[in-house]
C-alpha cells in the first residue's frame, strides 16, 4: 500500500471553480451550488483506497456534525476508471449508497478539477472559508490503517471549529496520507 501525501497548497488560495456531476442524484453540480454559509469542506476520495476506507466513517459523522452548522461537503473521485474500474460513477453511487454517504459525491472524469486543486491522494481534504480562500488542508488525524492509533477526526475536526467559531488555526497542518491518485 503506497503512501503518498498531500501537495500542500499556500493557505488562503481561492478555491476553484468546477461544475461535476453528482454520482448520487445525476445532477451537475458547481463549487458555488455547495458551498455552506460557514465554509466548505472538499473531500479527494474514491471507493477502493484503502486510507479511504479506514476512515469513511468518521468523515459521514463529521459531514452529519458540521452541515447543520453552515459546513458544505462535497466528495471528488478523480481516479481514471480504466485503471481503477471500482471507482466508475455506477460503483460510486453503490459506495455511497452502502455507507450511508448523502452529501454530494461527484466525478471528476476530465481529472482537471483534481488538477486545480492540486490534490495529491485519497483522502486528501481542503477547507475553505466563507468567502471561499483555503483555511485548512491537511489530514484527518494521525490514524492510518494498521497503525493502532484510533480514529478521531482531530486535525480536521479542530480546523473546522477554528472555523466556524472565528478562532486562529496555530497547528502546524501535517499532510493527508493515501493512495495515489489514478491518473490517466
Amino acid at each position: 500500500m503506497a503512501q503518498t501525501p498531500s501537495n500542500m497548497i499556500p493557505i488562503g488560495t481561492l478555491a476553484p471553480n468546477f461544475k461535476l456531476k453528482d454520482t448520487n442524484s445525476n445532477y451537475n453540480y458547481s463549487f458555488e451550488d455547495l458551498k455552506g454559509s460557514k465554509g466548505t469542506l472538499v473531500i479527494f476520495m474514491c471507493n477502493h483506497c484503502p486510507f479511504v476506507l479506514h476512515v469513511v466513517s468518521e468523515v459521514i459523522m463529521i459531514a452529519n456534525d458540521y452541515r447543520v452548522q453552515g459546513l458544505g461537503v462535497i466528495a471528488i473521485s478523480s481516479n481514471d476508471v480504466k485503471k481503477s474500474p471500482q471507482d466508475s460513477p455506477e460503483m460510486m453511487t453503490e459506495f455511497a449508497f452502502q455507507n450511508k454517504i448523502d452529501f454530494p459525491y461527484l466525478y471528476d472524469e476530465s481529472q482537471e478539477v483534481a488538477k486545480a486543486f492540486d490534490a495529491a491522494c485519497t483522502p486528501d481534504f481542503y477547507l475553505f472559508d466563507n468567502q471561499n480562500r483555503l483555511f485548512y488542508h491537511g489530514q484527518l488525524d494521525d490514524s492510518r490503517p494498521n497503525n493502532g492509533i484510533p480514529l478521531s477526526g482531530s486535525d480536521l475536526r479542530n480546523a473546522i471549529d477554528a472555523l466556524i467559531y472565528n478562532r486562529s488555526l496555530n497547528e502546524i497542518q501535517k499532510p493527508s496520507i493515501g493512495c495515489g491518485i489514478k491518473w490517466k
